[in-house]
């Protein structure tokens, strides 16, 4: 098996963690680079995409974190992939992510891993670039991890008034067999069948 490079490491990293970013401590601690090499490894990756003309990525850096994102060049055609006829449907994945922001928020994206088992950083750009969630700050705790909330586009794009319009949750006891995330996605759902019925018999 190949072995990755350094440089690749540090890319892997910057990829799978999102909007979230990374600080520099964070890809030191995660690699096992000093410092140093970790900085002096993304001005290399920086210059790789900006001399790359075929490439449509580049590193953001805000806060002292850094993150992948696509060039504005692309804009346009990541704009026509989020308003495809056949994808204007969430996908039962981001329809769980998003009922779990709904109902938690605001919330962090480690919180909703921890809720549906799984990575939700894909999820939660998608969504975010669907512009049915938005940022509301970061949490005051170590990483300063962002907190994720439903942006006002949500409840125009699922015919609610406000978020007092979900239904109520029953009591979750820890020794419930039913898994809390899809308890949120079932009575989401629920609400979004009342909405097409709705709009179906006008």
């Amino acid at each position: 098996m190949i072995m990755a490079s350094n440089i690749q490491k540090i890319e892997a990293l910057l990829f799978v963690c999102g909007e979230d970013g990374l600080s520099i401590n964070d890809l030191a601690d995660m690699t096992g680079f000093m410092k140093p090499a970790v900085l002096s490894m993304l001005d290399k990756l920086t210059q790789k995409y900006q001399q790359d003309s075929d490439c449509a990525l580049l590193i953001l850096q805000a806060g002292g974190r850094y993150r992948l994102a696509t060039k504005p060049s692309v804009a346009p055609v990541i704009k026509n992939y989020f308003d495809a006829p056949q994808l204007t449907k969430l996908s039962t994945a981001s329809l769980e992510v998003l009922a779990i922001v709904a109902y938690k928020q605001p919330i962090t994206r480690i919180e909703i891993d921890e809720i549906r088992g799984v990575q939700s950083g894909s999820m939660l750009q998608k969504l975010s670039l669907r512009n049915l969630i938005q940022e509301a700050g970061r949490l005051e705790e170590p990483g300063r991890p962002i907190l994720y909330k439903t942006s006002p586009y949500f409840l125009n794009y699922f015919g609610l008034k406000n978020l007092e319009d979900l239904p109520a949750l029953p009591q979750i006891k820890s020794e419930d067999s039913e898994d809390t995330h899809d308890l949120y996605l079932k009575r989401f759902s629920e609400k979004l069948k009342k909405n097409e019925d709705t709009q179906d018999g006008k």
